[in-house]
């Protein structure tokens, strides 16, 4: 206590006679209580600083800038739609071209070995009446048998064993022609062979074997034109679009594409009959309307 007083005593001033007591008096407390309100001062002070307005010009130049941006992704979108567009026109008229040119070399070379086929077989002034029945007969069930033929190849190889192959069909082509494609160079092997032994050859057989082959042929012209030409648009058919029969068959065809109906139809012209026989003929009724809807649009922007 004596050296609390001398310490008392001692200081100049009250605050320090109560710092050393470890009391601060009121008035020394009221003094140091104005030091608070320094740091709300501060925080004003950097929240004044962050925010400082944006000149209107650097606001300006700001939107100017994200104009530009924005014009340019539009204008790099355009450029890819257009450059797309241009390069399926192009894959079309590669198509397109290669398959009038198929037609018309396979068409003629066709119809030429008929006429020199039987001009030659009519040289002795005999007609051998059953031959060519059997040959006209035989081209008639070769193109429908083909049918047949290319349904079960369809659904028993091309999606079994052959998918590696077929795959390139059922995703989105690059460039105008895919691996699918050689199913038909596959098929017009046999029809050539036959139709060649047919038109070097006569009798019976012979002309059963020429009408053969030249009943695969028509049937892969019309599968070509319906099925790459009609479904697909890989080239324009024409007024083939405005048959109704052919409509049915393109959009069955397309539903074959959906998978709806596990891969049903797999045939191409009686893939109507098909998915009627599997409970998908309200179906198909609506992808006729939308295939309708489609063409009328098409021709209007056209």
């Amino acid at each position: 206590m004596a050296v609390a007083r001398q310490l008392a005593a001692a200081a100049p001033f009250p605050a320090a006679a109560s710092r050393a007591r470890g009391v601060l008096p009121a008035a020394a407390s009221s003094r140091a209580a104005p030091r608070l309100p320094l740091a709300p001062l501060a925080l004003r002070a950097v929240t004044a600083r962050r925010a400082v307005p944006v000149p209107p010009r650097a606001r300006v130049a700001a939107d100017d800038e994200a104009a530009v941006g924005d014009e340019g992704e539009a204008d790099a979108a355009r450029r890819a739609v257009a450059e797309r567009a241009a390069r399926k026109q192009s894959e079309r008229r590669t198509y397109l071209v290669a398959a009038v040119m198929s037609s018309l070399g396979i068409t003629s070379m066709a119809a030429a070995a008929v006429y020199y086929r039987f001009a030659w077989q009519m040289e002795g002034g005999e007609i051998p009446v059953t031959e060519m029945v059997g040959t006209f007969a035989l081209s008639v069930g070769a193109a429908v048998g083909m049918e047949f033929w290319a349904r079960w190849a369809h659904r028993a190889l091309w999606h079994a064993s052959l998918w590696h192959m077929h795959e390139s069909h059922h995703r989105p082509r690059d460039g105008p022609f895919e691996l699918n494609d050689v199913f038909a160079i596959v098929n017009a092997v046999p029809a050539m062979s036959l139709l060649a032994f047919g038109f070097f050859n006569r009798g019976l057989v012979p002309g059963l074997c020429f009408g053969a082959g030249l009943g695969i042929t028509l049937f892969g012209m019309a599968y070509m034109f319906v099925h790459d030409g009609l479904v697909h648009r890989r080239f324009p058919v024409g007024p083939i679009e405005n048959v109704p029969y052919f409509r049915r068959v393109a959009a069955a065809h397309q539903i074959h594409h959906m998978d709806k109906f596990q891969g049903v139809p797999y045939g191409l012209f009686l893939g109507p009959k098909e998915l009627k026989e599997v409970g998908g003929t309200e179906e198909l009724e609506k992808e006729i309307k939308k295939r309708i809807k489609r063409k009328g649009t098409s021709d209007v922007l056209q």
